[in-house]
């Protein structure tokens, strides 16, 4: 479910100063597993960008999880290690990148070029 004609989201634009990278609304398709656990949860983002993720949920993880994550950007799969840095109750999380898996950093920034002309 990607969104061709995603748009920064109002958040990003209000906190551009902020932010390293440009994040955009745009749905795709995301696994989660907790570090040390084997059980995935499939959801969708609701943003995304070179940095981080922001994924909602009803049980949303601690503070400081340690996460991994496949992407899932045109059929393609991009492994992530991340890191919980925000919770909203009963809302979701945002996700840091913090470590890429093969060419996986350079696949996203290709996909988030691609939404962003």
């Amino acid at each position: 479910m990607n969104s061709p004609d995603a748009q920064p989201s109002t958040a990003a634009l209000a906190e551009r100063d902020r932010r390293l990278h440009a994040r955009y609304t745009v749905q795709v398709q995301i696994e989660i597993r907790q570090e040390g656990s084997d059980v995935p949860m499939r959801l969708v983002t609701t943003d995304l960008s070179r940095g981080g993720c922001y994924i909602q949920l009803l049980m949303q993880f601690s503070l400081g999880v340690r996460v991994r994550a496949t992407l899932w950007l045109d059929g393609c799969p991009i492994v992530i290690r991340g890191l919980v840095v925000t919770r909203h109750p009963q809302f979701g999380n945002g996700i840091m990148f913090v470590e890429f898996e093969g060419q996986g950093e350079q696949l996203l920034i290709r996909y988030l070029g691609a939404i962003a002309t």
